[in-house]
């Protein structure tokens, strides 16, 4: 238990894309993740030139003249780097807001190979070691896989994984609540089909729960392939048929369907949600968990605020469970 690291993501700053791109704005919330007791963000891969500025190597780069200067910007934050990125190979970076490559396809894995690489060179120098990323499409644009998706997909996240591990950087699947891999068991399927020293799992928590699926107990199967783990609360369910909308991405998730979702995501606490944060840190003690713990609370209006909620439940509640456990696995 002493491999325990907390981080904060900063997705919920970037609401539009013209919301957060000074670097003011960015100082501010990472001297607010710093101040609620995080040590380090996540970021996610988004190509839209300076509109992102976080968002690839090159545009950090162009911000702060070099990686190096960015980290030494988190660390005048009391930050010590970056923990992790996020990176969905259907976007692409070759032009900005270009379409990127279908994990499924034989002809992705070299140019998906090489963004995971630049993405994963990036995180050594700002101090990660996490590749998070999006295996496979949506279920409304591909239904259940076949074995032969499976199998595909299998030999693109293996070749990705092996690139990632010459950076020393871990490669994790996130899976989300509309992911293709929800349907006839995918997501068992494909850690069954691709090598657990390569690819591993990055387990949120509320994109498991919005999913029907029990996050504490697919941990407590998994345990061994769960590289990384995202906390975040949610409170309504997608069924299969809700997933299969149409352009779920935009229907579900960003307009909210056809219940008028306002919000899918939320700070973790013990109030209301369909995450037992409690049960699911004792498991993460009980299996000896050791890596990165990234809080998220995506869509929250209001940044500031939910990041030092989520650090006091964090300070108070979820870190002492860590702590205890690792007291008694190495007592004085």
């Amino acid at each position: 238990m002493t491999g325990i690291r907390w981080a904060y993501a900063l997705n919920q700053w970037d609401t539009n894309i013209d919301a957060f791109v000074r670097k003011r704005e960015h100082e501010r919330a990472f001297k607010t993740v710093s101040i609620s007791g995080f040590s380090a963000v996540e970021l996610t891969a988004v190509s839209f030139g300076a509109w992102e500025p976080l968002g690839t190597p090159q545009q950090i780069t162009d911000l702060h003249g070099s990686l190096d200067g960015f980290r030494e910007v988190l660390r005048a934050c009391a930050l010590e780097g970056v923990s992790s990125y996020v990176y969905d190979p259907f976007v692409g970076f070759d032009v900005e807001m270009g379409r990127g490559y279908d994990p499924l396809l034989e002809t992705s894995i070299p140019k998906i190979t090489e963004t995971a690489r630049w993405f994963a060179g990036a995180l050594r120098a700002l101090g990660g070691d996490v590749l998070v990323v999006r295996p496979a499409g949506s279920a409304w644009q591909t239904g259940p896989l076949s074995d032969e998706q499976i199998e595909a997909l299998a030999r693109c996240w293996n070749t990705v994984g092996a690139a990632v591990a010459e950076d020393g950087v871990a490669l994790a699947l996130h899976f989300d609540f509309l992911s293709a891999l929800r349907l006839d068991n995918g997501l068992e399927r494909l850690l069954a089909a691709t090598d657990p020293e390569l690819v591993g799992l990055a387990l949120d928590t509320a994109e498991f729960a919005i999913a029907g699926m029990d996050p504490v107990d697919f941990y407590t199967r998994h345990a061994a392939r769960v590289r990384h783990v995202q906390l975040k609360d949610g409170r309504a369910l997608v069924d299969d048929e809700e997933a299969r909308t149409s352009h779920a991405e935009h229907f579900v998730r960003t307009e909210g369907g056809a219940r008028g979702i306002l919000r899918w995501f939320f700070e973790p606490t013990d109030e209301d949600g369909l995450v037992d944060f409690v049960a699911f840190t004792e498991a993460l003690a009980d299996h000896g968990y050791s890596g990165w713990i990234v809080v998220e609370s995506d869509q929250s209006p209001h940044p500031a605020e939910s990041t030092m909620v989520s650090g006091w439940y964090v300070q108070q509640v979820l870190a002492p469970i860590l702590e205890t456990a690792r007291s008694i696995a190495t007592p004085v």
